[in-house]
């Protein structure tokens, strides 16, 4: 390892994942989470066992993180933690852990906006994977927010089209949970899609203005629709389980593939990077792909472990601030809803 490399320990808490990773200038050296299983039983996140699981699993986390980085603590120069956005109780343990041991270190601390490490994950120094040019845009999904982001550069980003109400992420385990499956829904949907014919059943999409998004028309549009049919076939939904999460997903994508191709003849930027855990679905890669050939863009699609919620992603972002001395002191406040 290099004398003049810098060691960043990030923490990330902003909902059910606890994650700690450990970077040497802009490589992972260890990225380690644990998943909390017990929000299954009850069909979606419950925040305060969320948080109890957090405090239980941040010690050994970082601990383990630390070790397979094969560093001493000691070594550390900053430790980089999620601000926001996200649940507050989760945030408030990654925060509060975070404070406490660049205190006691006498390290920098750095705050990290969830939704920038989403997008700065694709500067994470990784073989096989380019890294985008500035500017380019930017597409952002996940169970909570839909954007479309240009950015400009690694703290100059710009919003230019999100969603109206619910995020893509909602619309697919709100859509899995009206057809009856476990939470979370999502990726039972992508799995379910690859078996079935995308057009079998058409779901009408939104007519939004703009950049903008909107999927709750959809959600219900599926609610009545496996209504009416359930009605007159009560083995409906297991007879074309696989036919109705591919017409689900197509519509989907067939939404998200609309506004970026309107995003690219408004800014001239064929760069499109996606990021967030709904970027881990299948079909949104697939067709992220051919779209290359199909409309001559370049695309970005980040290695499947830093689509889903992790530190690494928080790591690369502070690996840029510490670059630029962005830090903060230990009055920083965790926050729910944080300015872009």
């Amino acid at each position: 390892m290099g004398n003049n490399s810098l060691f960043i320990l990030a923490i990330e808490s902003s909902c059910d994942d606890t994650a700690a990773a450990v970077l040497q200038d802009n490589k992972v050296l260890s990225n380690v989470v644990a998943n909390q299983s017990i929000h299954g039983e009850y069909g979606g996140v419950v925040p305060e066992l969320a948080s109890r699981a957090h405090q239980q699993n941040i010690v050994p986390v970082i601990e383990m993180a630390i070790r397979k980085a094969n560093i001493d603590k000691n070594q550390l120069n900053a430790i980089a933690f999620t601000q926001g956005p996200g649940l507050m109780g989760s945030l408030l343990v990654g925060s509060s852990f975070a404070k406490s041991l660049s205190l006691a270190l006498k390290i920098p601390l750095i705050a990290v906006n969830h939704m920038h490490a989403h997008i700065l994950a694709h500067f994470i120094e990784e073989e096989g994977y380019d890294k985008p040019e500035f500017p380019f845009l930017a597409l952002t999904i996940s169970g909570g927010h839909t954007q479309i982001v240009k950015v400009n550069d690694f703290f100059d980003m710009e919003i230019i089209g999100e969603t109206t109400d619910d995020a893509v992420g909602e619309a697919f385990d709100k859509s899995a949970k009206i057809l009856g499956l476990p939470y979370p829904g999502g990726p039972l949907v992508d799995k379910y899609a690859k078996l079935g014919n995308p057009k079998a059943f058409p779901f009408t999409k939104p007519k939004v203005p703009g950049l903008d998004f909107s999927f709750s028309g959809l959600k219900t549009a599926v609610l009545y629709f496996v209504q009416k049919n359930v009605k007159e076939n009560p083995n409906f939904i297991d007879e074309n389980l696989n036919d109705i999460c591919a017409s689900i997903q197509y519509t989907i994508i067939q939404i998200l593939m609309d506004k970026l191709k309107l995003a690219v003849a408004q800014t001239g930027i064929k760069q499109i990077a996606i990021g967030g855990g709904v970027s881990a679905n299948s079909g949104i890669r697939q067709t992220l792909k051919e779209a290359e050939k199909k409309y001559g863009w370049k695309t970005f699609i980040p290695k499947f472990e830093y689509t889903t919620d992790n530190a690494a992603m928080i790591g690369i972002v502070g690996y840029q601030k510490y670059l630029s001395s962005k830090f903060e002191d230990n009055s920083v406040v965790s926050k729910a809803r944080i300015d872009f």
